[in-house]
């Protein structure tokens, strides 16, 4: 049977699918989290937990899918991340209390890490400079229309079938996607790093990219970008649907709009990629972040605040996103070509660990209204924009 080829789309779509298991992870059953909370007799806090456990998990397996495949092969590493998180999914589906469903969202995360770590190896093992960046923004465009359709289709479920369906429906997924990956994906690793695995080695190897200035802005600025995107993730279905009143449709209709922002900034950044020196895409989507971050806490405290206020500043931020998040993870990866793996993992670490201490702050402080949310995400676009100036030059 016929492997996909490098700059074939059937290849971009598979990569940009595998990637988008993380977002559909949250974006799927967000709308559900009200209804989670009501049936576990829980508050809205403790069914935050759920959001926050599914990044811890994604950051504890972050560390390990890069050096394992950068030693063992990028497929097989991948093919384990797959079946784990769709028997996680499974586990879910039939969680008796909050407590499993936490544990088990724990493991999703876990599993959904190898897939994002293993993708951008690949992607740097195949291409070079401004066509990794161009392709990692491709993928980006395919990741956004994955979250535009979750949370309708998880409201649909919800509403058809109760909240469990949402984590048959990603289980289904997993499953389909093995198949696929198995048949079809080559094994994109030239030669595999001779060095044993050991924890010593690889919390060394990390601690020197953590070090380099090659690296660091980079990781730092993906951090920023993430963490203000995750704010709305994993505040957004309580302000709109407990503070504002709105159903849970049209909480969906609205995270489809935000999510539109970021295909948008996304279609355009892969367009410019080639033509288009990296610092410059980055500093337009800072600039994006920040105005978008400004303008909803504008909205919150200058006007009545309404979905709007924080819907339309969010598509802002959101299409900056678009610009900052594909470049900053090419420009991290492209000076180490021989570690793809790790830098890949270590770029997970940064984004996904800032993430998880984020989400439960933002969770433990949202039933205090918009203001919360707004200040969090202007926080967040202002740091990614005062990052710029350690931006290096690219070679």
């Amino acid at each position: 049977m016929a492997r996909l080829s490098p700059n074939t789309f059937a290849l971009t779509i598979l990569l940009g699918i595998m990637t988008s298991l993380g977002p559909l992870s949250t974006d799927l059953y967000l709308p559900s989290l009200p209804s989670i909370a009501r049936y576990f007799n829980a508050t809205s806090g403790q069914a935050q937990l759920t959001l926050s456990a599914y990044l811890v998990g994604y950051a504890m397996g972050l560390p390990l899918y890069g050096p394992l495949s950068d030693r063992k092969g990028r497929k097989t590493i991948l093919m384990a991340g797959l079946a784990l998180y769709g028997v996680a999914n499974a586990l879910s589906s039939v969680a008796p209390s909050l407590e499993v469903l936490i544990v088990s969202r724990l493991l999703q995360g876990l599993g959904a890490s190898g897939p994002l770590v293993i993708v951008r190896a690949i992607v740097r093992d195949l291409y070079e400079g401004r066509r990794a960046g161009q392709e990692l923004a491709r993928m980006g465009s395919i990741m956004g229309i994955v979250p535009a359709i979750a949370p309708v289709l998880g409201v649909v479920l919800e509403i058809s079938f109760g909240w469990r369906s949402n984590f048959i429906a990603t289980s289904v997924l997993a499953l389909g996607l093995a198949f696929w990956a198995g048949a079809k994906l080559p094994e994109t690793l030239a030669q595999r790093l001779l060095a044993p695995f050991s924890v010593n080695a690889v919390l060394g190897g990390y601690a020197g990219l953590i070090t380099d200035r090659r690296f660091l802005p980079f990781g730092l600025l993906a951090a920023a970008t993430y963490c203000g995107l995750f704010t709305f993730i994993s505040g957004s279905s309580f302000i709109y649907q407990q503070h504002f009143g709105v159903s849970p449709m049209g909480f969906a209709i609205a995270f489809v709009i935000m999510v539109f922002g970021y295909v948008a900034g996304s279609y355009i950044a892969q367009r410019m990629a080639l033509h288009n020196e990296a610092r410059r895409m980055m500093l337009t989507g800072a600039l994006l972040q920040s105005g978008g971050g400004l303008l909803m806490l504008l909205g919150v405290l200058a006007l009545p605040a309404s979905p709007w206020s924080i819907t339309l500043p969010m598509v802002i931020y959101s299409a900056g996103v678009g610009f900052s998040l594909p470049q900053s993870m090419a420009g991290a990866m492209m000076p180490f070509p021989e570690r793809a793996g790790a830098v890949s993992s270590l770029l997970g670490m940064i984004q996904m660990g800032f993430a998880a201490i984020v989400g439960t702050l933002v969770g433990a402080y949202i039933d205090r209204g918009p203001i919360v949310l707004a200040g969090t995400i202007a926080l967040f676009g202002l740091l990614a924009l005062a990052i710029q100036p350690l931006m290096r030059k690219p070679a």
